[in-house]
């Protein structure tokens, strides 16, 4: 199957070969666009586009909890974080949140921001082997 599109093209090519790490950096960044898609839905009163955003949303943080490691503490922890997001999203979505939504993508960029300075350091471990 041929892809006409470059961008699609790009970042098909992008996932196939990133690495654990990269992709659920992209995970947390894809849950961030469709949070804000969501959050322009809400405003704009667009009911469909919200909730088509807000699951595409939700898919993404079910998809970071069925791959979390539970086997210690800090995963444990962050599952419950996970499942608070996943409430707030759906609760953001039944009840047209601005503020739900906010408190979630708070969260998301937490992780994010935490996700991308580990991968940061790691590489720069890797590249020095300090």
């Amino acid at each position: 199957m041929a892809i006409n599109n470059p961008q699609q093209a790009y970042q098909q090519n992008k996932a196939v070969t990133s690495s654990p790490g990269e992709l659920t950096l992209m995970l947390y960044n894809g849950c961030l666009k469709f949070i804000n898609l969501s959050r322009n839905a809400i405003e704009a009163n667009n009911v469909q586009l919200r909730h088509e955003n807000l699951v595409k949303a939700q898919n993404i943080i079910r998809e970071l909890m069925v791959t979390l490691k539970t086997d210690n503490e800090l995963g444990k922890s962050m599952l419950a974080v996970y499942d608070f997001i996943l409430s707030r999203l759906v609760e953001a979505n039944t009840e047209n949140s601005v503020e739900k939504l906010t408190e979630a993508e708070a969260l998301v960029k937490d992780f994010r921001d935490t996700w991308k300075e580990a991968l940061q350091i790691d590489r720069k471990h890797r590249h020095t082997g300090k």
